[in-house]
């Protein structure tokens, strides 16, 4: 797919307007772009407009006074005046839906002058974007690597680093899966690591489990083990890795990658389906995917030495779920000099209005000093 250009043209602001105001989602919600179908049936999660009265004022108005928000307080960081022009924002499915939230509050703050493109192929496939100058912002729900700072640097694109918010990430499987009620670092590992390639049962990787330290391997059930993520671009598949493979295939001399035989895809929403679909089901997805699901499926409680821990807003934002971590947004600074409808955005986004859609998407607040921290990243730029 050809990514639109940053710059405008009279074209491009029809259709930009157009699409977001129909709802925004201009691409599906899915960590790793390959053009997958959309519309397969899943709830999507935190990708519609904010329901009436909640954080917009009535379509079409303006702020009453240049430095407000509707609601007539200043935000502290700073007065508000937004300005008029496009915004083409790339990355994370994760974060996807906050930024859409954030697009469709510029869209009611100015009337429709203030327009976000905001799609979501994934972390790695965002950075590669945005690293060569095809985005204004990245989300992430990663920090950049070093290969994507040195293409960054390649390409001259300076950028912002500002964390927007906190997700867990969640491990599910069905709510029928009665066996599985919580799981250690080992046993996810055994499950769905590298050395788990072939698995077909639950009850497979019971001897992996003991073998690498799992105080769970007993009760892994004689049942199929039909496992759905997200694939290799996605930041929330790095994430994962991170959390569950890393160390123990370091230790054992294997690849620090997950199996490769399971159910890949670059749509959260069919990752959930994947989930719900099998009675023995397992699989992970960002907070806000499996709050939107939560009554069709359970989420598996991550015992990281302290005891079993279920990801809750609580869990995440103290960080006693060993699954948090942090969402970002990637700001390229000559945008937001040249493209003043980009430094609007990051202005609003980083607003009490803006940041209350965090809550909205289905994700964690920062803390009031994380987001002082945010703030003064972006206003020393």
């Amino acid at each position: 797919m050809e990514i639109p250009s940053v710059n405008t043209s009279s074209i491009r602001r029809r259709a930009l307007v157009a699409a977001v105001v129909g709802s925004l989602v201009l691409v599906a919600c899915g960590d790793d772009d390959d053009g997958a179908d959309t519309t397969a049936g899943a709830e999507e999660p935190a990708t519609t407009m904010a329901e009436p009265g909640t954080t917009m004022s009535e379509p079409g108005t303006t702020m009453s006074e240049p430095g407000t928000t509707v609601d007539g307080t200043t935000p502290p960081s700073g007065s508000i005046e937004l300005a008029g022009g496009d915004v083409f924002v790339t990355g994370s499915s994760t974060v996807e839906p906050i930024s859409i939230r954030v697009g469709e509050l510029a869209l009611e703050l100015t009337g429709g002058d203030l327009a976000a493109v905001v799609e979501g192929p994934g972390t790695g496939d965002g950075f590669e974007t945005f690293c060569g100058g095809g985005a204004d912002i990245s989300d992430a729900s990663r920090p950049i690597d070093e290969e994507e700072m040195a293409l960054c640097a390649d390409n001259g694109v300076e950028y912002v680093e500002i964390e927007v918010a906190i997700d867990g990430l969640t491990v599910a499987t069905s709510p029928a899966n009665e066996a599985i009620t919580c799981l250690d670092i080992p046993a996810l590992y055994a499950l769905v690591g590298p050395e788990s390639e072939g698995f077909a049962n639950w009850s497979d990787a019971a001897d992996l489990a003991t073998e690498v330290g799992s105080a769970y391997a007993g009760d892994f059930p004689d049942a199929s083990l039909d496992i759905s993520g997200p694939g290799e671009e996605s930041g929330t598949y790095d994430t994962f890795v991170e959390f569950v493979v890393a160390d123990l295939a370091e230790e054992r001399g294997a690849d620090e990658a997950t199996r490769a035989d399971y159910s890949s895809s670059p749509n959260d929403n069919l990752i959930v389906e994947g989930i719900e679909g099998s009675d023995s089901s397992l699989g992970w997805v960002g907070f806000a995917y499996y709050q939107a699901e939560a009554e069709r499926m359970k989420a598996i409680e991550i015992d990281a030495g302290d005891g079993c821990v279920a990801p809750t807003p609580e869990t995440i934002a103290d960080v006693s779920y060993p699954f948090s971590r942090s969402l970002y947004i990637y700001v390229s600074k000559a945008s937001a000099a040249d493209n003043p409808a980009v430094a609007s955005f990051v202005d609003l986004y980083l607003s009490d209005q803006g940041l209350a859609t965090v809550a909205d998407a289905g994700y964690v607040d920062l803390p009031a000093e994380r987001i002082e921290a945010s703030r003064a990243a972006w206003e020393g730029r």
